[in-house]
């Protein structure tokens, strides 16, 4: 099945009776449990969005101070900074009058048999707008998961190139360790979860999650479960069911994502990820709005300016050039 392009009418869109089912996948983990379309937060005025940072000294088992001696020499922390940028997300439907009305007209569905049309059934969609509409925000809502996952950070010089706000891949940047090829081992995952966890992350056992894509979610299960007997259990994170593993650094949530690369998985501190959104006024922040009228059909458009916040880069990690091919026996 494809889609079209331009209006749609009674010849490109045709009818069909019986159940509909959505033979494409429509889950977006990650934006799902950090906030989704609808979650998240404000930015202010701009198109830019930045959040702060610091750290601690280094603890001291000499830092001892004297009786009666004077105040010691003043120390203070410096704060740092990370930004990004709002990418714009915008869909447009027409759909004519007579499509809208015909709801009861139905498209040849190729079989030959002289009581095919006897063969009952009702069309599932009465509503042609309403259910387009409904689709191309599904349809958003997997860019946007794709761009969160894997999007690479541009700010154009002007109006030529779209804006595109920085992937979660592409943020970190300090814990990232090179598999070169090898295959995943709980070893690997481990020794990045130690990386992270003494640099001060993954501390919150309910967000601590490692997002990765089929191939590695089954080595994940094999190296802990099946072959090092490591405790699973399973919860939700904002909505998305996840696998949970208890291991050296705590529980730690797999999170299936199709849009992750097959040769990467990452270990976040989830609690630290929301969404990012430009609020238009008088519209909110995703939204839905009638065009002007050109002739017999409605048109819509669909609009909003989203983008990540991922928090302090080092409190998440990757592992990248696993090997891909399986050995695992398919069942």
């Amino acid at each position: 099945m494809a889609g079209i392009t331009g209006q749609g009418t009674t010849f490109n869109l045709p009818n069909y009776v019986g159940e509909l089912f959505l033979v494409s996948p429509q889950d977006t983990p990650l934006l799902s449990s950090i906030g989704g379309l609808t979650g998240g937060k404000e930015t202010h005025g701009s198109v830019y969005f930045d959040w702060s940072k610091f750290d601690l000294r280094e603890p001291d088992d000499k830092r001892q101070r004297l009786e009666g001696a004077n105040a010691p020499t003043p120390e203070a922390r410096v704060r740092g900074t990370e930004h990004s940028i709002l990418e714009i997300h915008h869909e447009a439907l027409e759909i004519s009058y007579t499509k809208q009305a015909a709801v009861g007209q139905v498209g040849d569905i190729g079989v030959e048999h002289p009581n095919v049309a006897n063969a009952g059934g009702s069309n599932a969609v009465l509503d042609e707008m309403d259910w387009q509409l409904r689709q191309a925000l599904l349809q958003i809502a997997r860019d946007v998961e794709a761009t969160f996952t894997t999007g690479t950070y541009h700010d154009p010089d002007d109006n030529s190139e779209a804006r595109r706000t920085r992937g979660i891949l592409e943020a970190v940047e300090t814990n990232v360790r090179e598999a070169l090829g090898e295959d995943f081992s709980a070893e690997m995952l481990l020794n990045l979860m130690q990386d992270i966890w003494e640099i001060g992350g993954i501390s919150v056992d309910e967000t601590r999650t490692v997002l990765c894509g089929g191939t590695q979610k089954r080595r994940i299960t094999k190296a802990f479960i099946t072959d090092g007997n490591y405790r699973q259990e399973s919860r939700n994170v904002g909505g998305v069911h996840c696998d949970v593993i208890e291991t050296d650094f705590g529980k730690v949530n797999v999170m299936l994502d199709r849009y992750m690369p097959a040769d990467t998985l990452a270990v976040l501190s989830l609690e630290q990820l929301a969404p990012r959104f430009l609020n238009i006024p008088g519209k909110g922040h995703f939204f839905e709005e009638p065009l002007a009228k050109t002739g017999s059909s409605d048109k819509s458009q669909l609009y909003g300016e989203i983008g990540l916040e991922y928090g302090s880069e080092i409190d998440h990690g990757k592992i990248a050039s696993l090997r891909c091919s399986m050995n695992l026996s398919r069942r």
